[in-house]
């Protein structure tokens, strides 16, 4: 089991570059399969969960080629329509695989996908939309779906503006015959971005960055090249580490629009941040004190679908939280198991309060205490690693690989900006 060990007590100074981003490459890779063409995806992170994606499409019979972060892709044929169970296992988006499959071959096997244990990740929004367009399914230790015709164009409300049920319902109506409407759909900055890249294959998407997609179903895509959006949860965590730290940081490659709530939620936290067209500036020596609601209440910051808070953004955000002067209520609507790691802050010497599954109250400013902690899942391991870097002396944090999922070169882009981290495997 990997581990970093950190020696806390130094501020993040610096600048950092965002990646590609994670939640936006791995629906893209799936939607490879769409054609028989070559795609060549642009921004591509190195992270362990793309990595797991690409073993699909070998696995599949594919082609890839890697030169930086340079991915090309190129399913000419198909050799088996069924993912492993262990890939499966490995990876949640997978299940994204199922659509283009279908769409190419007319059939497909795989096992129920794996990920981040957060709660409940149902997958009831992918089957709708599945049936809705024409597959069969049937389920039971093995998923086998089937596609007796071409997908055929409906029109559809989901249930929840489920992320990767959106991106892979949009993934069969491109191809579908006649025209689809996708009500309630997810809107985040990941699904518009493989929606251009869809466009960009052939298709014909409106509506894009709204709760309505509207699609005219086109027989064939070609490929493209695409340059994969930046990942704005991942810099959104440097900047509330650097926050906690009480450090000055730079992030580059970013953009205007992504940030606008995220935003209002440093505000919340007393923490300024500088929005520019191609950069967002933290400046340093910054009070950290909560800003409590115009009657005095106890500020509540609670998450949603986009345009609201990011729920991956959560966590490091309730580290952040423990480094304010003063009360806020964290309100995580969407996984029961999100918050679980809150226990490891208290553990650490945080004064909070766990009031159920979905909320917890911190009360800052906490002196945070080094100790060993267990990252168990992608954003908890990154507020974990954040709360090492704030506290007196030192932590190990064990079960790395599962934050270097998520976030790129972390121990070098930590190293940059004055961290004393180590990596050992």
């Amino acid at each position: 089991m990997s581990t970093f060990e950190i020696e806390g007590g130094v501020p993040l100074h610096g600048t950092v570059r965002a990646s590609g981003n994670k939640n936006a490459i791995l629906p893209m890779i799936a939607a490879c399969i769409l054609t028989d063409k070559e795609v060549i995806l642009d921004n591509v992170p190195d992270i362990i969960d793309v990595r797991h994606m690409l073993d699909v499409i070998t696995e599949i019979g594919g082609k890839v080629e890697r030169c930086g972060e340079r991915v090309s892709i190129h399913v000419a044929h198909i050799t088996t329509t069924e993912i492993s169970k262990a890939l499966c296992n490995k990876v949640r988006t997978s299940i994204l695989c199922v659509a283009p499959l279908l769409h190419r071959m007319g059939k497909v096997t795989m096992y129920p996908p794996g990920g981040d244990v957060i709660g409940r990740r149902r997958l009831d929004t992918h089957f709708y939309g599945l049936q809705k367009l024409g597959a069969r399914l049937a389920l039971d230790d093995s998923y086998a779906f089937e596609l007796p015709k071409p997908f055929a164009g409906a029109d559809m409300f989901f249930d929840e503006p489920s992320v990767t049920g959106t991106e892979h319902i949009l993934m069969a109506a491109v191809v579908s015959e006649g025209f689809t409407i996708m009500r309630n759909a997810a809107s985040e900055p990941h699904v518009q971005d493989l929606a251009h890249m869809l466009n960009a294959m052939g298709a014909k998407i409106s509506g894009i960055g709204t709760n309505q997609l509207n699609i005219e179903g086109v027989p064939t895509l070609h490929g493209c090249k695409h340059h994969v959006c930046h990942d704005h949860i991942e810099a959104a965590s440097y900047l509330a580490l650097a926050a906690a730290t009480g450090g000055e940081l730079r992030v580059e490659g970013t953009d205007l629009h992504s940030y606008w709530m995220c935003k209002r939620v440093f505000a919340t936290l007393g923490v300024k941040i500088e929005l520019h067209k191609d950069h967002i500036y933290l400046p340093a020596a910054q009070e950290l004190r909560v800003t409590p609601d115009y009657d005095g209440s106890m500020p509540v910051i609670g998450d949603g679908p986009w345009p609201q808070f990011a729920s991956d953004q959560m966590s490091c955000m309730i580290t952040l939280a423990t480094q304010v002067q003063g009360n806020v209520l964290f309100f995580e609507k969407m996984f029961e198991s999100r918050l679980y790691f809150v226990d490891r802050l208290i553990a650490m010497g945080a004064h909070a309060v766990v009031c159920d599954p979905h909320r917890v109250v911190i009360s800052g400013r906490s002196e945070l205490r080094g100790t060993t902690l267990v990252s168990p899942d992608i954003r908890a391991g990154m507020a974990l690693l954040g709360a090492a870097l704030c506290a007196n002396g030192k932590s190990t944090v064990q079960n790395a690989n599962m934050i270097e999922r998520g976030y790129e070169r972390i121990e070098e882009k930590l190293l940059a900006l004055g961290a004393r981290i180590t990596h050992r495997a």
